[in-house]
């Protein structure tokens, strides 16, 4: 299985949608949370190449991007090819 990180803030309702995604996929993930841990955001920025918002997610080494991308992923049945490659 890859190794899927996700970069959230606890307060944030499109991490909290993300994360309720991923769970359903019963997949395992590693949750970064850059309100406990602010130091992290700049790695963050680094490894995304810019976007600072949250969440950012990362599956293996594919940049997904935000909630938005990962919810498009899931509508055109793209992101369980994703997550079992």
């Amino acid at each position: 299985m890859k190794k899927i990180d996700i970069y959230t803030k606890d307060y944030c309702p499109f991490c909290q949608r993300a994360l309720a995604l991923l769970t359903s996929k019963n997949v395992e993930f590693t949750q970064i949370k850059i309100d406990q841990n602010p130091e992290l955001r700049a790695p963050m920025i680094k490894r995304t190449k810019g976007p600072s918002t949250v969440p950012q997610i990362f599956i293996g080494d594919h940049y997904v991007g935000g909630c938005d991308d990962l919810m498009a992923l899931e509508r055109a049945n793209k992101l369980d090819t994703l997550l079992s490659k």
